[in-house]
């Protein structure tokens, strides 16, 4: 993990198109500013998270639905039928 130590209103730049800036420094917490292109996502830790974990839960049970409609055949009668 690569280091700073900055004062507000310094920022550090990552890549060509990402600058975090230190707005705010407080007793327990640092307010900071990030620019990046619109493309770009920007999220916060905990946020982030729970999009991986959405993510994994939304691919797992998709992979589960041909299994599921495998095992469904034969046991629902087709429409029309009875």
């Amino acid at each position: 993990m690569l280091v700073f130590t900055r004062k507000v209103d310094e920022a550090i730049v990552i890549g060509d198109g990402i600058e975090v800036k230190v707005l705010r420094v407080g007793r327990d917490s640092v307010r900071i500013g990030v620019n990046a292109a619109p493309h770009v996502p920007v999220h916060r830790r905990e946020v982030y998270d729970q999009i991986r974990a959405a993510n994994a839960a939304a691919a797992a049970s998709s992979t589960a639905i041909p299994t599921l409609v495998a095992r469904l055949k034969g046991k629902v009668p087709a429409a029309g039928t009875s």
